[in-house]
């Protein structure tokens, strides 16, 4: 489940092949032990959001181990970035974990994760931006386990004491302009969200910007659709009907709907299983981000089954992944603890299942996928400190500094 807030530091591709001392192992295609007809058991690494996706997680890996016979242990990790650049380095990784899409380039080109994903018979039933998400050098290296995108949450009981109804809800710039204004005041701000391109690029992506082009070969941040989608989120700031989650005493969007701090949040769907359990008495209700200059937009999250290479278990680890993946086992992963199917069967179903969810479903089919670039990580971290001075700041200066810092590290990549 992708994280409320995205890590202002991760490690970069050089420590972690430094750390793990992985060179030319990605896709070696060795045999191992897993041939020998053999029930294995196998370890699962995961970083939870919560006791209901353990629980969901230990629960499936059970009815896999009664199916198989293989035997499975999940464990949650604390630190799931070290945890595995450690298990790396001891050449004892798990044989199953989650990959963040942050790190998957990472690990791709330190020779860390077994391709399986070329192998899955149905892997087209995984969108093309999901499935581009976990591709490096022209493979696919391992299957989506959810999808996430991001909507407008609107605090209806605040939306009613405003005189709006139904058919306010913003669907362009200029009318989320209006709203927002006329929702601020008397300790409520308008529309609060983390200060983040993983929420702030909503703005980029509908005035027909992004970071870098489709194939992401080169950097295109510095366009002047990026600078009028930031100099929009920047004239919100401005005007005080947008703060960012801290300033109004939060830690995230959710926090600041949920206490009544905020009308509106940008979000993704993981919003609902925090309000139910947070804030169970407060109403809202998600719809689409409003359309900018380009269109509708929005931004896709996801993290991967990752199989080791270096696991002694390597197809009974990619058969618990196609467990783990099916449509019907990713359909009780979304009611047990709300994520999105990553599977376009599923997530139909799903869409049937739970209409309150409609505009984050909506959203997959044009959703923006993250930037997976080896050394990335470090990229955007800089990118969102440098976010955080939005309101004062220079846009333009904003997106050339990451103009320049993505074309190094593309160019140390090379």
């Amino acid at each position: 489940m992708t994280t409320r807030t995205a890590a202002a530091a991760l490690a970069t591709c050089a420590a972690l092949m430094a750390a793990t001392g992985c060179s030319s192992s990605f896709g070696d295609g060795k045999e191992t032990e897993q041939d020998s007809g053999a029930k294995q058991h196998l370890t699962v690494l995961i970083a939870t959001s919560g006791d209901a996706e353990t629980k969901a997680v230990k629960d499936a890996a059970a009815a896999y181990q009664k199916e198989s016979g293989n035997t499975v242990t999940v464990e949650v990790a604390k630190d799931m970035n070290q945890q595995l650049a450690q298990a790396f380095a001891g050449h004892k990784p798990p044989d199953v974990f989650y990959v963040n899409s942050d790190q998957f380039a990472n690990y791709a080109k330190a020779g860390s994760l077994y391709p399986y994903g070329d192998g899955i018979k149905d892997a087209d039933d995984f969108s093309a931006q999901l499935r581009s998400s976990f591709t490096y050098d022209g493979r696919l290296v391992c299957l989506p386990k959810d999808t996430s995108t991001l909507g407008l949450a609107v605090n209806t009981e605040l939306w009613r004491q405003a005189g709006l109804t139904d058919q306010d809800y913003p669907a362009t710039w200029a009318e989320l302009k209006q709203v927002a204004g006329k929702l601020t005041g008397d300790g409520v701000t308008g529309l609060v969200t983390t200060n983040e391109y993983q929420r702030l690029g909503v703005f980029m992506k509908e005035a027909g910007g992004w970071v870098t082009d489709a194939r992401q070969t080169k950097m295109t941040a510095a366009g002047a659709q990026n600078a009028e989608g930031l100099a929009f989120a920047q004239s919100l700031l401005k005007s005080g009907s947008m703060k960012y989650a801290k300033d109004v005493d939060t830690s995230w969007g959710g926090e600041a709907l949920g206490k009544g701090r905020a009308a509106m949040t940008i979000e993704g769907n993981w919003l609902a299983g925090a309000m139910k359990a947070d804030y169970p008495d407060v109403g809202y209700k998600v719809v689409e981000l409003p359309a900018g200059p380009s269109g509708k937009g929005t931004l896709a999250f996801s993290n991967c089954w990752g199989v080791a290479a270096e696991s002694a278990h390597r197809a009974a680890a990619v058969d618990l992944v196609k467990y783990l993946s099916s449509g019907e086992q990713q359909l009780k992963f979304a009611d047990a603890f709300g994520v999105m199917p990553s599977r376009t069967s599923s997530l139909a179903t799903y869409a049937q299942q739970v209409p309150a969810a409609k505009a984050w479903v909506d959203g997959a089919a044009y959703a923006q996928g993250p930037v997976t670039i080896a050394g990335f990580d470090k990229v955007l971290g800089q990118f969102n400190t440098d976010l955080q001075a939005l309101r004062t700041a220079d846009p333009k200066k904003i997106l050339a500094d990451l103009q320049s810092n993505g074309e190094q590290a593309m160019a140390k990549g090379d």
